[in-house]
């Protein structure tokens, strides 16, 4: 029984030397160094003012590529697609959709012209360093867009004839009018009329929803493409506004110019391939089952 006791002081001064050695190491009581999960990590951390650098430069490198590939933010110079966008209005461009389809009419695009004279004058950049600041805020949507970066609605497709006007001052597209209720303070009537054009293929018509402020493809017309852009210059199409928080909302196309119903609904699929086949006809190679 002594013997028993004995033994029991003899572990517990050996379990408090054990203590007092790991105290004196830096490691907490009850704990080892190695090989016990949940263990304290003493491996040196990086210092918040190199940490906070390394961040931020991951930030910006992830938002460029969804810039370059994805989704851009630009920012509104002009008031040529008022009311429906306003001056310093952001929005978002999706640059996939046209990957995939042709743009529709009554889609708002952002395109690049380089043939088309600037809406709006950019002074030119004093020094390097301006230069790209001003290229960087492009690029986040903050800054206004380069001078040939123009954002307009698609009134006109490829092989359509775009005339005006009918006899109440509507724009035609194959000889039907158009019901726009976006416009914003048109043009006067007399001045409103412009003959016949027939886009090319592989080209857009565009106009701007301030008719009477806007300078697109009617502006144009004399030059070799009768005003109309080629469509692989559009960067992508217009969706949304983000800001200012009070303008917050979607950009879509009027009813009156929406495609049929299916090439809403399933945007990337082609109208040919919603076509049905001819009952009775069966694809080669395939036999009916009984």
């Amino acid at each position: 029984m002594v013997d028993d006791d004995a033994d029991a002081d003899g572990r517990k001064a050996a379990a408090s030397d054990s203590v007092a050695a790991d105290s004196a190491a830096g490691e907490r009581p009850g704990r080892r160094s190695h090989g016990i999960v949940g263990e304290r990590d003493d491996r040196p951390r990086m210092p918040f003012w190199l940490e906070f650098p390394l961040l931020a430069a991951i930030a910006i490198v992830l938002a460029l590529v969804i810039k370059t590939f994805l989704v851009q933010a630009f920012f509104i110079p002009s008031g040529s697609m008022e009311n429906t966008l306003q001056i310093s209005d952001r929005v978002l461009v999706n640059k996939v959709i046209y990957r995939f389809r042709a743009p529709h009419r009554g889609e708002i695009v952002v395109f690049n012209a380089e043939e088309w004279e600037p809406e709006i004058p950019l002074a030119p950049p004093g020094n390097a360093l301006v230069r790209g600041l001003r290229g960087f805020a492009s690029a986040l949507g903050l800054g206004p867009p380069g001078e040939k970066d123009y954002i307009k609605r698609v009134i006109g497709l490829p092989g359509d004839r775009v005339q005006c006007c009918d006899a109440a001052g509507r724009v035609m597209v194959n000889s039907r009018p158009l019901d726009e209720p976006y416009i914003f303070q048109n043009t006067l009537l007399q001045s409103r009329a412009f003959d016949p054009v027939t886009v090319p293929a592989g080209r857009l018509w565009v106009m701007g929803d301030h008719r009477g402020g806007s300078q697109d493809s009617r502006a144009h017309r004399g030059d070799r493409w009768t005003g109309t852009i080629p469509q692989d210059h559009v960067i992508g199409r217009a969706f949304v506004v983000v800001w200012p928080a009070g303008r917050v909302g979607g950009l879509p196309v009027p009813a009156a110019l929406q495609p049929s119903s299916a090439v809403v609904l399933l945007p990337f699929v082609s109208p040919a391939m919603m076509e049905r086949r001819p009952p009775g006809r069966r694809r080669p190679g395939r036999r009916s089952r009984s």
